[in-house]
């Protein structure tokens, strides 16, 4: 889902009617910071190199950053809607459905809480399960 949002907001973004609002720094400073951290914490647990910290930070920093994260994105598809309906964005490839690209991104954005909701509960329940892991370790 994470995948799907960010490719529907690359399609939105690249055009210029957004790129000069403060929410697209938001979210680009919040994926990259989550980046920074996610990224060492993937090399250095495969060679079985991840310093604890590092654990800490990969199972934490989310819950600030990615809030923050969709709330930018969503911030950027909202800023984008008159651009699209009027542009009538991707019309050849929505031509033979009954809908356009502007509805769809539409139902994306009301349906985007939801699926945000979903998968930061899943990531709040990875994060107890593997610090809690940690825990057990340091008392062992």
């Amino acid at each position: 889902m994470q995948w799907c949002g960010r490719t529907l907001f690359f399609l939105v973004t690249a055009r210029e009617i957004v790129q000069d609002h403060p929410s697209l720094f938001i979210t680009f400073l919040a994926w990259c910071l989550i980046e920074v951290i996610r990224y060492p914490f993937y090399a250095l647990n495969t060679i079985g190199a991840c310093p604890p910290w590092l654990t800490y930070l990969r199972y934490t920093m989310f819950i600030p950053l990615y809030p923050i994260g969709v709330l930018g994105e969503m911030l950027l598809l909202y800023q984008a809607f008159p651009y699209m309906k009027e542009k009538n964005i991707f019309a050849n490839f929505f031509a033979i459905l009954p809908f356009s690209y502007y509805n769809v991104v539409q139902v994306i954005f009301v349906m985007y809480p939801f699926a945000w909701i979903k998968l930061y509960s899943h990531m709040l329940k990875q994060r107890g399960s593997k610090l809690g892991k940690r825990q057990e370790k340091k008392k062992k």
